[in-house]
């Protein structure tokens, strides 16, 4: 393996620690949103009610998309063949149409757009995804 070769390597996969990281504090913020709305309605939840509610609820369900993204990359992190770069490129490209709110679009994209208009953490963990991903092109 030539130095370039494994530089890149080492890169692609501090790059998808870093976004795997990032995208895990976006979720966190969304989390905490859509607890503060259930909150709202059905008044105080523990720990253990919310994992039941992210796992089961159809409210909390459009945070899978994001948590199915961060298996991904764990996944990629961990396997034993090598990172492909258009395997990263794919993910990256994933992310980026994933994290396109749109006041009209479909659920998950609506669901964004209300949260990046209503709270300030969320947009902050935004910009740093979409940061990163504008560093990798």
């Amino acid at each position: 393996m030539t130095s370039n070769t494994l530089l890149q390597r080492i890169n692609q996969h501090q790059y998808l620690r870093d976004l795997r990281n990032k995208l895990l504090r976006l979720h966190a913020c969304l989390v905490d949103t859509e607890r503060n709305a259930y909150e709202q309605v059905s008044g105080r939840v523990t720990s253990g009610e919310l994992l039941q509610l992210l796992i089961d609820s159809e409210q909390f369900a459009w945070l899978h998309r994001i948590s199915l993204l961060v298996v991904r990359i764990d996944e990629m992190l961990q396997a034993d063949e090598p990172l492909l770069l258009e395997d990263v490129e794919s993910l990256v490209t994933e992310v980026g149409i994933l994290l396109m709110p749109s006041e009209v679009g479909n659920g998950f994209a609506r669901k964004y757009y209300n949260a990046l208009q209503s709270e300030p953490d969320v947009v902050l963990a935004h910009a740093e995804v979409t940061e990163l991903l504008a560093s990798a092109k």
